[in-house]
C-alpha cells in the first residue's frame, strides 16, 4: 500500500466495517490454551435478548475492550468471552406482547410448546442483532466461543448445580412469603424488587378488646390486608399494653377474634406501639407468625384482586377494596384518623407494578452457608472492588441476605429439574424424569411447571461458559477470570451470586477484580429512559461520527464508579481529535520518502526538540501503563489525547517543519525517524481506545513491522530515550514562546510582522536552555532575530516584557507595531466603543425601560456597560502611549 495513499478526509464510515472484517478473517480475537503465555480473561456481562444495545452497554463494552486490547498487546493470551442472556421475565413479556399484537392470541392460547417456539425465534432474531451491534462498536470478543445462557452447555451446568445444591440441602421447596408481581404473575427475588418513594396514608384504626370498652389503636398503610390479620403484636415491656397481652380483640368489619401477642419485633417508639400481624401478606409479620404459630390467611388472588376470604370485598381490585374498606371503617366508627405519609414501596423491576407479598409454594436457595465464603473472599482481598467503596454494597447485601426464591411462574427459562409423582406426590430432583417413584414405584411423573430465576444461570457464567461441569482445558487455563466490568446497579443481582457460585462449585473466586462503572446520564444528569425520551442510540452516533468517536467520548472523563454525563459536543470533540491525528499522519506520510532509518545515526543527530518529544513519549508510556494498571482509563486516554494533540501535533510537527523543507539531509532523516517513531507509539497507546483509526493508519505506515496493530507489542519505556535535562530545557523554551505569542495576540500584531526577541537569563541553567532552543523562536514566536544575554543592558525603555522561570523576555515596541496604523486602529475602536457606551447608558437612563424590563435584563445591560467602559479605558491608555511615542 502506498505511503501517500491515506484518504484526504477522515471518514470512518469508509473503513471501519472493512477493518473489523479483516480482524475477524485473521482470527485476531480468538484465544487458545497456550502454556507459553499468561492467560487474561474477561467474560462479557451477557446483554439481554430483549432489544438493542443502549448507551450503558456501549460504556460497559468499551471499557472491557480497552482492557482486553491492552492486555493482548502486552503479550497475554487474552480471552474476552461473549454471550447473551435469555432474560426470563423481560423476554417473556416481549414475546407475549408480540403474540398478542401479531396473532391476537394469549400465551395460554398458543400453549407452552408453541410459546417456546416463538421465544426461540425471538432469540435468533434479536440475539443476532445484538451481536452485529457489538461488532459495530469494535468489540474484540472471541466470537468462536460465543455462548447463550440457555444453550446446551450452559443448561447442563444449571441442572448440575441445582442437583448438587439440592443434595447438600441448600435448595429446598417451601411455602413461604415471597415478592409477587400481580402483572407478570410470577415470584421475584428481593434483588428484583426496586423501591420508590410514594405519597400514601396512615389509616389509624381501633381494634376493640372483647367484652370491654378498651381498644388498641393501630396504624396501617395497607388497610385491605387487615382482612387477613391473625393477631395484634405489642412489645413485651410496653407498660401501655402489658395488661392486654393474651386478651382477645375483635377484628373490625370481619368480626373475627384475634389475640394480642408480645414480640420483641415491635418498636415501642414507632406509631402507636401496636402492630397488626398479617402473616400471609407481610414478610416481617410472616416471621412473627411462625414464632407464635399464627394462622396464615391469604386474602388476594395472584392478580391482586380480593379472594373469597375477603368476604363482601371478594372480586375487587386491591385498591378498590382499600377505598371501600376505609369508607366502611369510617361509617362504622372504627377509623380514628387519616394521616399523610411518604413511604418506600416495592415495585417490579420489569413492569413497575407494585409488588404484593404473598404466601406461595416456591423453590429457595438457603443462603446463610453459601454467603460466608463470598464474604471472606472480599474481606481477605481475594476479590478486590475498584473503587473499593463498592465492597460495602456487596458485603451489606451478603451479611443481610435472606433465602433466595429461585422459582418463576414463567415458561421461558431453565425449567426446574424436579419431577412430581402423580400417585403419591413424592418429589424427585434429577436431570431427567425417573423410571419409577422411589416411594410408591409409580411410573407417572410430571415435571415442575416453573423455570429458574434468570440470575441462577447468570451466576454460573464465568465457569459454565468455559465448559463446566466438564473439566475442560479451557476451564483449567482461563478460570478464574481476571476482571469483571459491571455497573454498580447489578452488584447484588449478579456479582454476589457469581461470587458464591464460583466458590461453591469451583472452590476459587470467579474473578480477581470487580471494576465498577457508573451510569451514562443525559446532559442534564438525568437517567436515560424511554419515559423521558432522552435516550441516545449508540448506533446513531456510530453512523454519524464513527465508533472511535463514541468510544473515546465514553472513556474520556470516566472515573471508576462515577456516573457520567453524555454531551454531543464531546462526541464532536472526539471526532475532531481523530481528524487531527489523521491530518498529522498525512503530513508525515507526504514527507516520508526514505523509510530505511539508521537508529544509531538518528540518535547521534537528535536536536533539542527531538530529545524533548522522545523523552515526553517515554514518560507518557509509563504514566498511561500505570493508569491502566489501576483501571484509571479516563486518565489514561486524556494523557494520550493531550500528548497527541498538544505536544506532537501542535508543537513537535511545527518545530521540525524547517528541517523537513531544508537542505540538511541527515537532519531531515532524524526528524522523520523521530516523527514516525513517536507516531507509531501514539497509535499503539491509542489503539485500545480508538481501534479503527489506529488500525487504518497503521496499515498505511511503511515503517511498521507487524501486519496489524492488534498484534503489535505495547510500548515500553526505553532508558536511551530519557532526556530529562533536555525535556526541562524545551519546556522552558515553550513557556517563553507562549508568552511571546500572548503579547502579540494582546497587541493585535499581525502574524507576518517579525519582531526582535531579547532573552535575559540570569541563571546559568536557564541561559543554557535558551541557548539550546534559540532557533525555535524564529519559526514559532515570529522573531526577526534572537538576542540572548545575562543582563538588561541596551534594552529599549518602551520594550514590552514578560517573565517565565529564570528568564525575562523583551520585545521592542517599534518592532511590534506601525505607530500610524495602530493609532488609526485605536481611534476607530474608541469611536465604536463610544457608540456602544452611549446606547447602553441611554437605555439604563430610560425610566420606562427600568420600570418594565425584568431584573435579569437590567443586570445584563449593566454588565455590558461595565465591560465597554473597561475596554474603553484600555484603548485610551494605549492611545496615550502611542501618541507619546510618536512625539
Amino acid at each position: 500500500m502506498s505511503a501517500k495513499n491515506l484518504e484526504k478526509t477522515y471518514s470512518p464510515q469508509e473503513f471501519e466495517k472493512k477493518v473489523y472484517e479483516n480482524w475477524m478473517a485473521k482470527g485476531y480475537f480468538h484465544a487458545v490454551v497456550n502454556p507459553e503465555k499468561t492467560p487474561y480473561t474477561i467474560v462479557l456481562p451477557p446483554p439481554n435478548i430483549t432489544g438493542q444495545l443502549h448507551m450503558g452497554h456501549a460504556l460497559d463494552h468499551t471499557l472491557q475492550d480497552i482492557l482486553i486490547r491492552w492486555k493482548r498487546m502486552q503479550g497475554y493470551e487474552a480471552l474476552w468471552l461473549p454471550g447473551t442472556d435469555h432474560a426470563s421475565i423481560a423476554t417473556e413479556v416481549k414475546v407475549v406482547e408480540k403474540i398478542q399484537k401479531e396473532e391476537g392470541l394469549s400465551k395460554q392460547d398458543v400453549g407452552r410448546e408453541g410459546f417456546l417456539q416463538r421465544a426461540w425465534a425471538w432469540k435468533d432474531e434479536y440475539g443476532g442483532k445484538i451481536v452485529e451491534q457489538m461488532q459495530k462498536l469494535g468489540n474484540s470478543c472471541d466470537w468462536e466461543r460465543e455462548r447463550f445462557t440457555m444453550d446446551e452447555g450452559c443448561s447442563k451446568a444449571v441442572t448440575e448445580v441445582f442437583i448438587k445444591l439440592h443434595e447438600k440441602g441448600y435448595i429446598y421447596r417451601g411455602n413461604r412469603l415471597i415478592n409477587w408481581c400481580p402483572d407478570c404473575k410470577t415470584s421475584l427475588s428481593d434483588a428484583e424488587v426496586e423501591h420508590e418513594e410514594k405519597q400514601g396514608h396512615f389509616w389509624h384504626v381501633k381494634y376493640p378488646v372483647k367484652d370491654s370498652d378498651e381498644y388498641i389503636e393501630i396504624a396501617t398503610t395497607r388497610p385491605e390486608t387487615m382482612l387477613g390479620d391473625t393477631a395484634v403484636a405489642v412489645h413485651p415491656k410496653d407498660e401501655r399494653y402489658k395488661h392486654l397481652i393474651g386478651k382477645t380483640l375483635i377484628l373490625p368489619i370481619v368480626n373475627r377474634e384475634i389475640p394480642v401477642i408480645a414480640d420483641d419485633y415491635v418498636d415501642q417508639e414507632f406509631g402507636t406501639g401496636a402492630v397488626k400481624i398479617t402473616p400471609a401478606h407481610d414478610p416481617n409479620d410472616f416471621e412473627v407468625g411462625l414464632r407464635h404459630n399464627l394462622q396464615q390467611i391469604t386474602v388476594m388472588h395472584d392478580d391482586a384482586t380480593m379472594n373469597e376470604q375477603a368476604g363482601k370485598y371478594a372480586g375487587m381490585d386491591r385498591y378498590e377494596c382499600r377505598k371501600a374498606l376505609v369508607k366502611d371503617l369510617q361509617d362504622q366508627g372504627y377509623l380514628m384518623a387519616t394521616k399523610e405519609h411518604q413511604h418506600n414501596v416495592g415495585i417490579c423491576y420489569r413492569c413497575s407494578t407494585i409488588v404484593e407479598p404473598r404466601l406461595s409454594d416456591q423453590w429457595f436457595v438457603q443462603m446463610e452457608e453459601l454467603a460466608k465464603p463470598a464474604i471472606e473472599a472480599v474481606q481477605s482481598g481475594a476479590i478486590k472492588f475498584v473503587p473499593e467503596r463498592f465492597s460495602k454494597t456487596y458485603l451489606h447485601w451478603l451479611e443481610n441476605i435472606r433465602d433466595w426464591c429461585i422459582s418463576r411462574q414463567l415458561w421461558w427459562g431453565h425449567r426446574i429439574p424436579a419431577y412430581y409423582c402423580q400417585d403419591c406426590g413424592e418429589i424427585t430432583v434429577a436431570a431427567k424424569a425417573p423410571e419409577s417413584c422411589s416411594k410408591c414405584s409409580s411410573h407417572q411423573f410430571k415435571q415442575d411447571e416453573d423455570v429458574l430465576d434468570t440470575w441462577f444461570s447468570s451466576a454460573l457464567w464465568p465457569f459454565s461458559t468455559l465448559g463446566w461441569p466438564e473439566n475442560t482445558e479451557e476451564l483449567k487455563y482461563f478460570y478464574p477470570t481476571d476482571v469483571l466490568v459491571t455497573g454498580y446497579d447489578i452488584i447484588f443481582f449478579w456479582v454476589v451470586r457469581m461470587a458464591f457460585s464460583g466458590l461453591e462449585q469451583m472452590k476459587k473466586v470467579p474473578f480477581k477484580y470487580v471494576f465498577v462503572h457508573g451510569l451514562v446520564r443525559d446532559a442534564q444528569g438525568r437517567k436515560m429512559s424511554k419515559s423521558l425520551g432522552n435516550g441516545i442510540d449508540p448506533l446513531d452516533i456510530i453512523d454519524q461520527y464513527g465508533a472511535d468517536a463514541l468510544r473515546m467520548t465514553l472513556a474520556t472523563g470516566n472515573s471508576p464508579g462515577n456516573d457520567m454525563r453524555f454531551y454531543m459536543e464531546r462526541v464532536e470533540a472526539s471526532r475532531n481529535f481523530a481528524n487531527k491525528l489523521w491530518n498529522a499522519t498525512r503530513f508525515v506520510l507526504m514527507n516520508l520518502e526514505d523509510v530505511n532509518f539508521d537508529r544509531s545515526q538518528a540518535m547521534a543527530n537528535l536536536t533539542l526538540a527531538d530529545q524533548w518529544i522522545l523523552s515526553r513519549m517515554n514518560r507518557v508510556i509509563k504514566e498511561i501503563t500505570d493508569n491502566l494498571d489501576k483501571f484509571e482509563l479516563g486518565m489514561a486516554v486524556q494523557k494520550v489525547y493531550d500528548f497527541t494533540w498538544s505536544e506532537y501535533c501542535d508543537w513537535y510537527i511545527e518545530l521540525v517543519k524547517p528541517r523537513l523543507y531544508g537542505e540538511d539531509i541527515a537532519s531531515k532523516k532524524t526528524a522523520l525517524y523521530t516523527l514516525t517513531l513517536v507516531l507509531e507509539n501514539i497509535l499503539k497507546l491509542l489503539h485500545p481506545f480508538m481501534p479503527f483509526i489506529t488500525e487504518e493508519i497503521w496499515q498505511h505506515l511503511p515503517t511498521t513491522k507487524e501486519e496489524s496493530i492488534m498484534v503489535a507489542p505495547w510500548p515500553k519505556t526505553d532508558t536511551e530515550l530519557d532526556f530529562t535535562v533536555q525535556e526541562q530545557a524545551m519546556d522552558l523554551v515553550m513557556d517563553a514562546i507562549r508568552s511571546i505569542r500572548n503579547i502579540r495576540a494582546e497587541m493585535n500584531v499581525i502574524p507576518s510582522r517579525k519582531a526582535k526577541v531579547i532573552l535575559v537569563a540570569s541563571a546559568e541553567s536557564a541561559y543554557v536552555s535558551m541557548e539550546m532552543g534559540k532557533n525555535y523562536f524564529l519559526t514559532l514566536a515570529g522573531a526577526s532575530e534572537v538576542v540572548l544575554q545575562k543582563d538588561k543592558k541596551d534594552i529599549p525603555e518602551d520594550a514590552v516584557s514578560a517573565i517565565v522561570p529564570g528568564v525575562e523576555i523583551f520585545l521592542p515596541l517599534d518592532d511590534l507595531v506601525d505607530l500610524e496604523k495602530e493609532i488609526d486602529r485605536l481611534e476607530k475602536e474608541r469611536a465604536k466603543l463610544e457608540g456602544e457606551l452611549k446606547r447602553v447608558t441611554g437605555k439604563l437612563s430610560n425610566e420606562g425601560f427600568l420600570a418594565k424590563a425584568p431584573a435579569s435584563l437590567i443586570d445584563e445591560e449593566k454588565g455590558k456597560q461595565a465591560s465597554y467602559q473597561q475596554m474603553m479605558d484600555k484603548v485610551l491608555e494605549r492611545l496615550k502611549a502611542m501618541k507619546s511615542k510618536k512625539k
